[in-house]
């Protein structure tokens, strides 16, 4: 049903001023079609990002990462331009399952899952579940993988369950979203700042209806708590980059993401917000490469 109200957003329209484009491929897996960014050679890396973007979020650090691993990046179910999938396909079980679908389809298997925010939880699941990635690394980025504490527990629930009851929702938040500024103003309670073509970027996907509306069908079906009474079960390397300067997910749940797995390293990205990683994205590239040669 919402497949036909919010289709994904149109490639054609887009392909000229994409961030690599060229390296942009679809694929069908687990009764999703995918867009995935595919380059580079050597070990399997999958980047998966947050709420609300898109792969175009690595769009800084695809050209070094793709250096030294195969980086795979996909546009999560729902998001930019790959479809919402089946019922459950936007929960976070449902999201790990069609990741699994997709990599086989691909015939890879990740040495590395990076993840920023929620994309992190996705991926702790993931090797959780997966027993073929029992000894990935695992990478998380300003990661969410407990419950959100503060103004973005009250904010972001009550907009996902609106989208559950009023399907217009979508439409008026993609309309709010195409204002002159909005974006850059939600960027700016983030706790970052970003470039032109990264503003641009997110006004293109959250101006659009059904991106829209797959973000808010994700929050309406994520469920954290069961992955963060299983934080302490990870016995993958785990590592974390955390901004100090998050305004989305507090730092201070990364110390307690410590607590729960022991063995996990963090480092701190001085003046950074929470999309840390499209601020400097060369400095989070090296730390990336830096933690991946550490297992």
């Amino acid at each position: 049903m919402y497949e036909n109200l919010y289709p994904a957003m149109s490639w054609p329209e887009h392909l000229g001023t994409w961030p690599h484009a060229q390296d942009s491929r679809f694929v069908r897996a687990g009764a999703i079609d995918w867009h995935v960014q595919m380059r580079g050679q050597g070990p399997c890396m999958l980047l998966l990002h947050g709420t609300g973007s898109g792969n175009f979020s690595w769009r800084g650090l695809l050209p070094w990462l793709a250096e030294h691993f195969t980086v795979i990046a996909p546009d999560l179910p729902g998001h930019a331009f790959s479809s919402r999938g089946p019922e459950g396909a936007l929960s976070l079980p449902g999201m790990s399952e069609g990741l699994r679908a997709l990599m086989r389809q691909l015939d890879l298997t990740p040495q590395v899952i990076v993840g920023h925010s929620a994309g992190a939880a996705i991926g702790a699941h993931m090797v959780l579940h997966h027993n073929s990635l029992a000894r990935s690394t695992l990478i998380g980025l300003n990661p969410a993988w407990l419950p959100l504490l503060g103004v973005s527990s009250w904010l972001f629930g009550p907009a996902a369950k609106l989208a559950q009851l009023n399907p217009l929702s979508a439409w008026a938040s993609a309309k709010m979203a195409a204002q002159p500024g909005a974006v850059a103003r939600w960027i700016e309670r983030t706790g970052s700042t970003l470039d032109a073509q990264g503003l641009d970027l997110y006004k293109s996907v959250l101006s659009h209806s059904g991106h829209v509306h797959g973000v808010l069908s994700m929050m309406a079906a994520w469920r954290l708590k069961p992955l963060a009474a299983r934080l302490q079960d990870l016995r993958n390397p785990v590592f974390m980059a955390i901004a100090d300067n998050d305004q989305t997910v507090s730092p201070s749940l990364a110390d307690d993401a410590c607590q729960r797995i022991p063995h996990a390293q963090k480092i701190i990205q001085k003046g950074l917000g929470h999309l840390a990683h499209e601020q400097d994205p060369i400095g989070t590239a090296q730390w990336i490469v830096r933690f991946s040669n550490s297992r």
